[in-house]
């Protein structure tokens, strides 16, 4: 990264996709196949890695600790509808997996990194994450992870979750931006 250029590096962004994606699978295989601590293992790495890459770690944390809090809330909010059950992971029937928290910590890596994109725009956030959000809880489902007891009821709900989430995210890794080079504000802090 160079000094007066907000953006991680393109081979950061690079790694952030290719990691952020092996930590996925890696967590969705290992809850299909009854493994789910250690499905989440790569996940701890790939947060580690980010904030060893991060110019200013703390605020990063900050920022995975406050994602991954708000995704607890939103799935298990999810959860207490009834309309989705996981394979496997859970150390409370009212609660997400942990490993489910592990993917939204993973997820936070991004929003400085390679979703940086959304900053400042709350609307397409929200349509992103209408889709993706559960794109991604779907395709977690296809690989054994998870089911849908309810599929469309679960899928709207999903849908809802993200559509909220990732524009508060997003405003959060604004916030909390320990990637990009820091504004007067953040300098004056």
């Amino acid at each position: 990264m160079h000094a007066n250029d907000p953006s991680p590096s393109r081979r950061w962004q690079f790694g952030n996709v290719l990691f952020t994606q092996i930590a996925w699978f890696a967590a969705v295989l290992g809850a299909a196949h009854g493994l789910p601590a250690w499905g989440a293992v790569p996940a701890l790495a790939v947060v580690l890695w980010h904030l060893h890459l991060a110019p200013r770690p703390g605020p990063e944390a900050l920022l995975i600790a406050a994602v991954a809090a708000l995704g607890m809330v939103a799935d298990t909010l999810v959860l207490g509808q009834g309309v989705l059950a996981y394979t496997s992971g859970q150390w409370s029937a009212a609660a997400p997996p942990l490993w489910m928290t592990a993917l939204w910590a993973v997820f936070a890596t991004s929003l400085n990194v390679t979703l940086r994109w959304l900053h400042g725009r709350p609307l397409l956030a929200a349509l992103i994450g209408a889709v993706a959000g559960p794109l991604a809880f779907y395709s977690g489902t296809r690989l054994g992870a998870a089911t849908l007891l309810e599929p469309v009821p679960a899928l709207a709900c999903l849908s809802l979750a993200w559509a909220i989430a990732l524009p508060v995210v997003c405003l959060c890794a604004r916030a909390l931006d320990g990637v990009g080079t820091p504004g007067p504000a953040a300098l004056s802090r």
